[in-house]
């Protein structure tokens, strides 16, 4: 029987168990319950001192922060994230916004082989991401191709002909939680030509990657999620060493020449990776990233992710027992070796039991069209009472108050 003590004695057993406490969480009484950390990680404890000795740099260095302090932070927030995706530290830039970013590495990868201009993607792929590769497969003379949401091996490879450059799929389903299969998607798209391009938004920080090993040829992500960045961090680039010397950035910036402080008026690409930097980097919101970027790798990847698992596990679980007689159903794969970090159910009238939840609950999650609640488990500031007491108290929301039935302006999803 899965009761409060069971889940407590989990809790006894969490070697990440102290990791709670190293975050910034409401002080509300009672506490709500925080399962959004897959849409705004919380804020680390050390981000406030972080950001405040920049702020206090600035005020007291003035431009002389720049060579005493700030370009390094720049190359270790890189370092941190390819420590986090798996990647060598010379393949990863870090600054704009995953949409920037995603738009660069796209187009670079169309723009080297402009004899085979189709995309592959599938239907259940970020907006964003559709977006953004619908107007790069226009703009290069070719069409966007959509496969099954979540694709499999084979759909992957049935999509990808003599006309398909770039293969470019999101690591994690943002709407199910479902985990694609990475390494042979990507091994099946160079094996047929193609370039492969990854959206690590929804797992980097929880689930293992491997970019290096698995082959990737390129990759973006945002930090916001369970790297702990805050709101709006700038995002990441990854280009696989070795094949970004031979791409062209088509955002060419004074922080991808060459020699930036040479001024020069014509345009000369840094080596690799560094060539997809652009504009000035943000500095302080690189200070405010540093510190959950730190904890992510204090932790480890694989202690995360197994913690991950057994949350998602829990949640299920519960779901089962106490949701499925209330018409909510577990969307998210069960086999833990297909899904992420979040944990999806389809319930009716899900926005709006969405913001009944955190308004009347305390439960904060999300929902996604058309019918999704979605449950973001991150591991290092949850506990598994915590997903115990937020099942329960969406169980009872739902039992008590019919709140699938009720309406309410649910506002804009955030």
């Amino acid at each position: 029987m899965i009761d409060r003590a069971w889940a407590a004695r989990l809790d006894d057993e969490d070697p990440l168990a102290p990791f709670v406490e190293r975050f910034c969480l409401p002080a509300d009484e009672p506490p709500p319950i925080y399962f959004d950390g897959n849409s705004l990680g919380p804020q680390p404890l050390a981000a406030a001192a972080a950001v405040r000795a920049e702020l206090d740099r600035w005020g007291s260095r003035l431009i002389r922060g720049w060579n005493e302090r700030w370009l390094a932070l720049v190359d270790a927030a890189a370092d941190r994230v390819a420590q986090v995706v798996g990647a060598d530290a010379n393949a990863v830039v870090v600054g704009d916004s995953t949409t920037v970013c995603l738009h660069k590495a796209a187009s670079a990868a169309l723009q080297s082989c402009p004899q085979r201009p189709d995309v592959v993607t599938d239907r259940g792929n970020f907006p964003t991401d559709l977006y953004v590769l619908q107007a790069v497969a226009d703009g290069a003379g070719g069409r966007l191709r959509m496969v099954a949401a979540a694709p499999g091996v084979d759909e992957v490879a049935a999509a990808v002909d003599d006309r398909v450059g770039l293969v470019a799929l999101s690591h994690v389903d943002f709407r199910t939680g479902a985990l694609l299969d990475l390494r042979a998607i990507t091994d099946v798209t160079r094996r047929a030509g193609a370039l492969s391009l990854w959206d690590l938004s929804h797992s980097a920080g929880v689930v293992p990657v491997g970019l290096d090993d698995a082959g990737v040829d390129l990759a973006v992500g945002c930090t916001y999620k369970y790297l702990n960045g805050g709101p709006g961090a700038p995002a990441y680039l990854y280009g696989r060493p070795g094949l970004a010397d031979g791409l062209r950035t088509p955002i060419p910036g004074w922080f991808g020449h060459v020699d930036p402080f040479a001024m020069e008026s014509t345009y000369r690409p840094a080596p690799g990776i560094d060539r997809f930097r652009a504009g000035t980097p943000p500095i302080l919101s690189i200070a405010a990233l540093l510190p959950g970027l730190a904890l992510v790798a204090e932790a480890g990847v694989a202690a995360i992710r197994a913690k991950s698992v057994a949350l998602t596990g829990l949640a299920i679980s519960l779901a089962d027992a106490w949701l499925a007689p209330l018409d909510v159903a577990v969307v998210t794969p069960r086999d833990p070796d297909r899904r992420g970090g979040h944990v999806a159910l389809r319930c009716p009238n899900a926005r709006v039991v969405s913001a009944l939840l955190v308004e009347e609950h305390g439960v904060i999650g999300d929902a996604r069209e058309p019918d999704i609640l979605r449950l973001g488990l991150s591991p290092l500031h949850l506990r598994f009472v915590d997903v115990h007491d937020g099942m329960r108290r969406i169980a009872d929301a739902l039992a008590r108050d019919d709140v699938s039935a009720r309406t309410i302006d649910p506002g804009p999803a955030p």
